[in-house]
């Protein structure tokens, strides 16, 4: 990508239409569209590329956008999507785009092998951090994929579903489900709030005692919060009815927390939700799911990994996601990417690939690569 595109206003972006399997989620909607056609940017949307969402590119055009074919979209300087490129849309990434999406590239290196050899510049949603740590553009689909863990976890524990015939919230004297949570982020507090809700018993792991004291003011229910080691993992793991794997390293690969061992203790038709698998899981007999086709079974345990939870409720995540991107997009399209990083500093972390060159050291250690700072890839 040249210094002058890099330095200027961008004037197009695209939106294509999601192909990963499943999802439903479009990256702008068209209350989004008309803020940037307002700003005098072109908008160009795929033909069709809302319909999942249960909006109609008839939606867009009032909005301002042109609605167009797939080749046209991907033509425009800024491209926003919701997920990584899959490999037929690999012959769209060239060096002269900027593409802003969810990229997870230490769970798929072939994404990351295709934009290094496009030279294409590529913005990850989930590595842009601010100063205090958080996540803002990671956060909204961390909190419905948490919500959702419970709610799947909860469903399929039904013996129907193949679980093992347990109500998360028991009844009257029955006891509930026993609920275990792997990290207390954004996706496992909503997890554990939620499934405390259904009256399980859940127990809220986490390395950080300030962040369990944080989140102590706010615990309902028969929700525990506890410091979490390896050795206690291992006890707690056979007692679990459902396990929900929520950890989280910003660009580089999820710690396993559970190996096969672990796995291999726990109690026939039981649960697993590992979150954490577009981050190549937290759980070592994971493997990524669809949701069409949701779960494994592994060692008599139900494994569900679904790398885009929150694409089945897309109404909801596209809502949520357009809130806190479209910001971004306004400043990066209207001002260029230099520009938009001297305003908003914290896109700097999101930069993970520009110019045939890693920038972000959690995403070059998973993937094994020497990175480069990303100052230096902006020279």
């Amino acid at each position: 990508m040249s210094s002058s595109v890099l330095s200027a206003p961008m004037s197009s972006i695209g939106v294509p239409a999601e192909i990963k399997p499943d999802e439903l989620r479009v990256a702008l909607t068209p209350d989004g569209a008309k803020e940037l056609v307002t700003q005098g940017l072109e908008v160009l949307v795929q033909e069709g590329a809302g319909y999942g969402a249960g909006i109609n590119d008839e939606a867009f055009a009032i909005a301002g956008a042109q609605i167009v074919s797939r080749e046209r979209a991907w033509s425009a300087h800024l491209i926003v999507k919701v997920k990584e490129p899959q490999e037929e849309e690999f012959q769209f990434l060239r060096e002269d785009m900027l593409l802003f999406t969810y990229l997870h590239l230490a769970a798929y290196p072939k994404v990351a092998e295709a934009l290094l050899k496009s030279k294409a510049t590529a913005l990850a949603y989930e590595t842009v951090q601010l100063e205090n740590g958080s996540l803002p553009l990671l956060a909204p689909m961390s909190e419905i994929a948490g919500r959702l863990a419970a709610q799947v976890g909860a469903h399929l524990l039904e013996r129907p579903q193949g679980g093992r015939g347990v109500l998360i919230g028991g009844c009257t004297g029955v006891r509930p489900a026993r609920v275990i949570v792997l990290g207390a982020g954004t996706v496992g507090w909503n997890a554990a709030r939620l499934a405390s809700a259904m009256d399980a018993e859940v127990m809220l792991l986490d390395r950080s005692p300030e962040r369990l004291r944080n989140l102590e003011a706010d615990r309902k229910g028969r929700l525990m919060s506890v410091v979490s080691s390896r050795g206690l993992i291992e006890r707690l793991i056979p007692s679990a009815d459902l396990l929900i794997g929520a950890v989280l390293s910003p660009g580089d690969r999820a710690p396993t927390l559970v190996d096969e061992e672990m796995v291999k203790q726990m109690k026939p038709n039981s649960v697993i939700v590992d979150v954490a698998i577009d981050q190549g899981g937290c759980v070592e007999t994971s493997v990524e799911t669809t949701h069409t086709h949701p779960t494994v079974n592994v060692h008599g345990v139900q494994h569900y990994a679904v790398g885009n939870m929150p694409g089945a409720v897309p109404f909801t995540s596209t809502e949520a996601l357009v809130s806190v991107t479209l910001p971004y997009i306004l400043g990066i399209a209207g001002r260029g990417l230099e520009a938009a990083i001297t305003e908003r500093p914290e896109l700097l972390s999101g930069l993970n690939t520009i110019r045939g060159s890693i920038c972000h050291p959690g995403v070059a250690k998973a993937l094994d690569i020497p990175p480069r700072h990303p100052m230096a890839c902006l020279n």
